[in-house]
């Protein structure tokens, strides 16, 4: 053995020991996990069957979209069955305990897709009528991130709600980092949802949010901090009731907190208590200085 076929050697060794040391970040000697890959691909299909023509090469019309939602709707079944059964071999707390197979949780995913169009078709809506900038229904789908993220959310919050683990958040992970935008795929979302620009938006696992709702960019819903995980039972992100919009870096948080119907938060704002219905909250004009650099 030479000298660099030693030190590699020793290289291989030492990553061993860390396996031994720090186990807790180690898949070893079980069944394959979901690839970040597969699950990418299987939402591409998803979103494709969502919004036909959109992002597909093919040209689709009355005669074809059979045969191309025929053909997607295989290929998502086979996938789904996959990476579902491997998600269900390492499912955590329970979940997937003599519940519905990878098999079942495919078919009612697929089942599931008219009544998600119908959600996405009225969030789509919701950005033509919000944003004077946008032009037509087909810039909104193919270049809005909202719009990107909301409908991925739709797909993994339906996931999510028939205890599926870790799809939903490998789904909404994958949006987040395509977006800016992170939602929970626990958060309740009514219709017509629209969140405008969209970079740095958070909403939380427990947050519920009613129709007709409007974010603007840089907007948390998020949860107090905890100690543990004990003290994480309950709502814990806020309640924003209908036609509420929240305007750019405002901070909502607690599960208590609630945003009445109708109300109007204002840039920056921090709230951590409910407001009422019909209520705007800015913040007072903060002091500006202004300095002319050659006076200084």
């Amino acid at each position: 053995m030479n000298e660099h076929e030693r030190r590699l050697a020793l290289v291989v060794e030492g990553i061993l020991d860390s396996y031994r040391e720090h186990g807790n970040i180690n898949h070893l000697d079980g069944s394959n996990l979901p690839a970040r890959s597969e699950v990418s691909e299987l939402l591409d299909d998803l979103i494709s069957v969502v919004f036909p023509g959109y992002f597909n090469g093919e040209q689709l019309d009355e005669l074809t979209s059979r045969y191309f939602v025929g053909a997607r709707c295989a290929r998502i079944l086979r996938r789904m069955e996959q990476v579902t059964g491997r998600a269900l071999a390492v499912h955590c707390d329970g979940a997937g305990d003599s519940g519905p197979s990878a098999h079942e949780h495919a078919l009612e995913l697929l089942q599931a897709i008219p009544q998600i169009r119908e959600q996405v078709a009225s969030d789509v809506q919701a950005a033509l009528a919000g944003d004077p900038a946008a032009c037509s229904d087909a810039e909104i789908i193919m270049s809005y991130p909202g719009v990107a993220a909301i409908a991925v959310h739709r797909v993994a919050n339906h996931l999510y709600r028939r205890r599926v683990p870790l799809l939903p958040r490998m789904m909404s992970e994958l949006v987040h980092s395509r977006t800016g935008i992170d939602i929970h795929p626990g958060a309740t979302i009514g219709h017509s949802f629209f969140i405008d620009h969209g970079t740095g938006v958070v909403i939380g696992e427990t947050c519920k949010i009613g129709n007709r709702v409007k974010l603007y960019q840089g907007v948390t819903l998020g949860a107090h901090s905890v100690k543990s995980r004990e003290h994480q039972s309950g709502q814990r992100h806020p309640t924003i009731e209908d036609d509420v919009t929240v305007y750019a870096g405002a901070t909502i948080l607690g599960g208590d907190t609630v945003i009445g119907r109708g109300s109007t938060i204002g840039g920056n704002v921090w709230l951590t208590r409910s407001v009422p219905a019909g209520t705007t909250v800015v913040l007072d004009t903060p002091s500006l200085r202004f300095f002319n650099l050659g006076e200084r």
